[in-house]
């Protein structure tokens, strides 16, 4: 109804690819949540169905709210679409792109792997590019940065969230007193979660919005990161003296920053991330429209919206399988580590994003898991040496004692 006069091919095509653009849609959702997801369930700090509800609805949220008005049609600047003339010819490589990535994803939650829904729908246009006009077609730097950022951001999500994991180690759970250590530190570091995921989503959630500077964005994190100290320093104290001096107890300490922290991933990943399925159908709709070719192109509501139910659908019927690989399969996980697997997530992508590197949350986030995984055995072979030697050394001493 709200193109007149369109009929024939053109219609049926638009048609066809709003509901590939769904089926993406629902796949990005199956496939994505798990890098938001998984760590607080892996970690027990909320069970399987409350993080579905809330990653539903923030999902939703995110993509209609903070989608954007306007999203790029072709991702990261893959292909020159000035070479391509005839408007016909570009709606069908986008809708050979869109229907690729979607059955890729597809694939690749079947088998419960992980991957990147952005370096999918890249490789897709790449793919489709080259069929519609050759090799030239490409941006092949652009493409040798995403295959450089494979290697890359694995390898700093690790390093930072075995980073954290071991400051909280030498800060709280190395010390015989606890408790009383977690209250003078957890606030702290709740503050230092504030500021990472309000930077976070200032940049990747409203930045579809209103555009947001890093400088901006990192000093309004300061902002509500102090404010957050202020706040929670009394309640977290009170919280921390009625817990057992043990690490369980402190691990309860970081239940309720992890389901705020899924809450915000959730809501910038489906501001951010819903651009991988209406990008290309806004380009599609923009070349039957208009018989124009954009690589900016104005998103009517019903394909934001389109988009949002998609993520929410997807994630609800089959994210759970990616939610259970990325907690629970890879290591074990407990509060303290989803944390720092939290904050690596994030804190890698804000400063990658800066630099201009085109980064998968998803290979960051799996990087950060495994991260955390070898300090973990790192420390246990540590201490076994340790426990060696203190055995070796006084005998007697032990014997004694038992």
């Amino acid at each position: 109804g709200g193109l007149p006069g369109l009929s024939g091919p053109a219609a049926w095509l638009l048609i066809i690819s709003a509901v590939v653009g769904a089926y993406m849609a629902m796949n990005i959702g199956a496939n994505d949540v798990a890098n938001n997801l998984g760590p607080a369930v892996g970690s027990g700090a909320i069970t399987m169905g409350w993080a579905i509800l809330i990653a539903a609805v923030f999902e939703a949220m995110g993509a209609i709210v903070a989608g954007g008005e306007v999203v790029g049609t072709i991702k990261g600047g893959i292909i020159d679409s000035q070479q391509i003339a005839d408007a016909s010819l570009f709606a069908w490589v986008m809708f050979s792109a869109l229907l690729a990535s979607a059955l890729w994803l597809n694939l690749a939650t079947a088998i419960d792997a992980p991957v990147s829904t952005t370096h999918s729908i890249i490789g897709a246009v790449m793919g489709a590019g080259i069929a519609a006009g050759g090799w030239g077609l490409v941006n092949w730097d652009t493409i040798g940065n995403i295959v450089l950022s494979w290697l890359i951001s694995p390898l700093a999500g690790g390093g930072v969230a075995a980073a954290f994991l071991y400051i909280i180690k030498r800060s709280i759970t190395y010390r015989s007193e606890m408790t009383e250590a977690a209250a003078h530190v957890v606030p702290w570091l709740i503050a230092v979660m504030a500021w990472a995921f309000s930077t976070y989503t200032m940049l990747k959630g409203l930045g579809q919005l209103v555009h947001v500077s890093f400088i901006t964005a990192l000093i309004g994190g300061a902002v509500i990161a102090a404010v957050v100290l202020v706040l929670v320093r009394k309640p977290v104290a009170r919280l921390a003296q009625k817990q057992d001096n043990s690490k369980q107890g402190v691990n309860r300490l970081f239940t309720w920053p992890l389901v705020c922290s899924a809450a915000l991933l959730s809501f910038a990943h489906g501001a951010n991330d819903v651009a991988n399925a209406v990008g290309p159908l806004a380009a599609i709709y923009e070349a039957v429209k208009s018989g124009a070719i954009a690589t900016k192109a104005a998103t009517p509501l019903w394909v934001m919206v389109l988009g949002a139910l998609g993520l929410s659908v997807g994630l609800a019927l089959y994210g759970a399988r990616l939610i259970k690989t990325v907690g629970k399969e890879i290591t074990e996980l407990d509060n303290i580590r989803a944390y720092s697997i939290a904050m690596a997530a994030t804190i890698t992508v804000i400063f990658a994003s800066q630099l201009g590197m085109p980064v998968s949350t998803t290979h960051v986030t799996i990087g950060a898991v495994l991260g955390v995984g070898f300090l973990r055995e790192l420390l246990k072979v540590n201490y076994s040496k340790m426990e060696a030697v203190v055995v070796a050394c006084h005998p007697l001493s032990l014997i004694h004692y038992l």
